[in-house]
């Protein structure tokens, strides 16, 4: 956990109380309802608790669900005597890689560190401390039941609330190519390969929150992220290849 250790779906069903069956249909869909929403604004919040010590981690973005790039800024927590800890660090989400800027651990401030993602155990779920939301989205594809709760409201919107738990392995071989190796790994990587949820879908079958909650060695993470403003313009820039940083990195 780098930034940690430093710090056809057809959407919701049509009846006011659907079978577990439209529920789970309306889970698994809800990724391809955001391919077609196209991209939205995103904010992310990450919490960490271990050995009784609670951090949270926060970011906001945008993201572009048919190219598979998001760009988001993600703020540290700050030390415990209220200073700033670190500088907000800017990430790039490609769809199999994440850039990330303002890294620490030795990398100079004008360069970024590129990661495949399928390397890391956890498939950038929680590395950078931000859930990519198509990851978020696509590990829906794994779950076999779902429990719908009822009707509320997210940020002024009408959604239905879904809850249940996502089996990573069969989400890994149901995800879009560009999604695919990164769930992979984090499907032979968790403590657990059951990864318990709540979504709230919009009438559109669109994700408008999602909260999943990993088992990570010794901690347990809640990452929460809130979809909207679907339809905005995402311009993302990958790095040059003499931007990006092909030093070592310093251990944390």
């Amino acid at each position: 956990m780098a930034v940690a250790t430093a710090c056809s779906g057809s959407g919701a069903a049509a009846d006011d109380n659907p079978s577990a069956e439209d529920s789970v249909d309306a889970v698994r869909g809800s990724a391809d309802s955001l391919v077609r929403a196209g991209s939205a604004k995103a904010r992310t919040s990450m919490e960490m608790a271990s050995g009784g010590t609670r951090v949270t981690i926060r970011g906001h973005g945008s993201y572009d669900f048919k190219r598979q790039l998001g760009r988001f800024v993600v703020v540290l927590p700050k030390d415990p005597a209220g200073t700033e800890e670190h500088r907000p660090i800017t990430e790039l989400m490609a769809g199999g890689a994440l850039y990330m800027k303002n890294r620490g651990a030795g990398v100079p401030s004008d360069k970024w560190v590129r990661i495949d993602t399928a390397s890391l155990s956890d498939g950038n779920l929680v590395t950078g401390g931000a859930t990519d939301p198509l990851a978020a989205a696509e590990l829906l594809r794994g779950v076999s039941k779902a429990t719908y709760v009822g009707e509320t409201r997210v940020a002024g919107v009408k959604v239905r609330h879904f809850r249940g738990r996502a089996d990573l392995p069969r989400a890994a071989r149901s995800a879009s190519q560009g999604q695919r190796k990164a769930l992979g790994a984090a499907a032979k990587g968790f403590s657990k390969g059951g990864v318990p949820f709540d979504a709230y879908l919009d009438e559109q079958g669109r994700l408008r929150k999602l909260r999943q909650q990993f088992s990570v060695s010794n901690a347990e993470v809640a990452s929460t992220t809130l979809l909207f403003d679907f339809g905005v313009k995402v311009d993302v820039r990958l790095p040059a290849s003499e931007d990006i940083f092909a030093g070592k990195i310093a251990e944390q």
